[in-house]
C-alpha cells in the first residue's frame, strides 16, 4: 500500500493553511492599473484553461488567497479571473489574453490550453511590458525570455505515481488501457509519458492494449469515448489510467454503466466529490492529487514578486501525492481532495 509520510502530510497541511487572510471577494473587471509609479495599484489577470472543473475552482481560491494576503500586507492589488468555459477553446483563451494586454494589466498568470498556440500571445504581452507567469501546463518557450517563471505540478512524476499504483493493484500483470486527454495539453502529455515509461520499465508483464486514443475536453466526450473502449475491450482489460479530472470522471461513468466499476482496476488524476465517492465505493483504486490552491496562490505571488523586482525561481513544483481508499480519510489528504473553498469563493 502506498501512503504519504506523516512529515509530508504535515507539510501539505501547513502549505494549505498558511497565508489565509480575512474574508472578502476578488475583483472582477474595473479600470486598468498602471504597472509603474509609487503606490499605484497592481491588477493581475489569472487565466485558467477552463472554468467548469473543480480543479480550476481550487486554483481560483488560491489566487484569491494570495490577493487577500497581499492586501493585508498593505499592497494595492486586485485579481481578474477569466478563462474559457471549455478546455478546448484555444481561440477564446487567446482572445482573453489579448483583451487583458489591451486593458494594460500589470501582470498575467496563464495556464495555456496549448503549448504552442499560446506562445505568440505570451510574447505579445512581454513586448507590451506585461510579465507572464505560466502555471499548471508548460509552454514551448524559454523561461526568463518568453515568460518569467513556471509554477506547476511535476506532471511526469504524477504519471510515475499512477503507473506504480496501477501496477501494484494489478499484481504486476494483465492488460491495461491508457485513455489520453487531448493533443496540445503539455501537462497531461507529461503525465502520460511518465505513466508509459514507468509501466514499461517496472511492470513488463502488463500489456497496453490501447494507448493512443484521446478523451477530449469534456466529461461527456470522455464518457462516450470510454464507452467505445469498454465495448471493444471489456473482456480483455484489467486496468485503466486516465490523466485528468474530466477523463477520469467520464471513464468512471462508463465503467458504472457497463457494470465493470470495481471489477477493473482504475487509477485517475485529480479529484471531485463524485470521484471521491467512487473511491469510497472501491470503484477507483487511486487518484494522483495536485495542490491547485497552492498553485493559484504561488502563481499570483510569483507575478507580484517579479513586479516588485524580487528574485523568483524559474520553476516551482507545487507537489503531487497519491490518494487511495486506504489513506483518503487522513486529514492532510482531505484538505487536498475535498477542500472547503467557501472561505475564498463563497457558498
Amino acid at each position: 500500500m502506498l501512503r504519504v509520510s506523516s512529515l509530508f502530510a504535515t507539510v501539505v497541511l501547513l502549505n494549505l493553511v498558511a497565508g489565509c487572510g480575512p474574508s472578502g471577494a476578488s475583483t472582477s473587471g474595473g479600470a486598468p492599473a498602471s504597472t509603474s509609479g509609487e503606490g499605484r495599484p497592481l491588477r493581475i489577470a489569472v487565466i485558467p484553461k477552463g472554468t467548469t472543473h473543480g480543479f480550476w475552482k481550487s486554483v481560483h481560491a488560491g489566487a484569491i488567497k494570495a490577493e487577500r494576503e497581499l492586501q493585508a500586507a498593505g499592497l494595492k492589488i486586485s485579481i481578474d479571473w477569466k478563462g474559457p468555459p471549455k478546455e478546448d477553446d484555444r481561440d477564446q483563451q487567446i482572445q482573453v489574453v489579448e483583451n487583458f494586454i489591451s486593458a494594460g494589466v500589470s501582470g498575467i498568470a496563464l495556464a495555456p490550453l496549448d503549448d504552442e498556440t499560446l506562445l505568440g500571445p505570451v510574447r505579445s504581452a512581454g513586448s507590451a511590458g506585461i510579465p507572464v507567469v505560466i502555471f499548471d501546463s508548460s509552454l514551448k518557450g524559454t523561461v526568463g525570455k518568453d515568460f518569467v517563471a513556471y509554477v506547476a505540478t511535476n506532471n511526469r512524476n504524477g504519471g510515475v505515481l499512477a503507473a506504480k499504483r496501477l501496477g501494484q493493484v494489478m499484481g504486476g500483470k494483465g492488460n491495461a488501457i491508457l485513455l489520453r486527454y487531448q493533443e496540445g495539453s503539455a501537462s497531461t502529455t507529461q503525465r502520460e509519458q511518465g505513466f508509459l515509461e514507468t509501466l514499461e520499465k517496472e511492470f513488463p508483464q502488463i500489456r497496453l492494449i490501447s494507448k493512443d486514443l484521446f478523451a477530449g475536453a469534456t466529461m461527456e466526450m470522455a464518457q462516450e469515448r470510454s464507452q467505445n473502449l469498454l465495448n471493444r475491450f471489456k473482456d480483455e482489460v484489467q486496468g485503466i489510467f486516465t490523466p485528468n479530472e474530466s477523463s477520469t470522471f467520464g471513464m468512471l461513468r462508463a465503467l458504472q454503466d457497463a457494470g465493470l466499476a470495481g471489477k477493473v482496476k482504475f487509477v485517475g488524476f485529480d479529484s471531485s466529490v463524485d470521484l471521491m465517492r467512487g473511491m469510497k465505493d472501491k470503484q477507483i483504486d487511486g487518484l494522483v492529487l495536485q495542490n491547485p490552491i497552492q498553485m493559484g496562490y504561488l502563481a499570483v505571488k510569483t507575478v507580484v514578486d517579479h513586479l516588485q523586482k524580487k528574485p523568483v525561481p524559474p520553476e516551482t513544483d507545487t507537489g503531487a501525492v497519491l490518494v487511495t481508499p486506504e489513506n483518503m480519510d487522513e486529514p492532510a489528504m482531505k484538505l487536498l481532495h475535498t477542500p472547503d473553498l467557501s472561505e475564498w469563493l463563497g457558498k
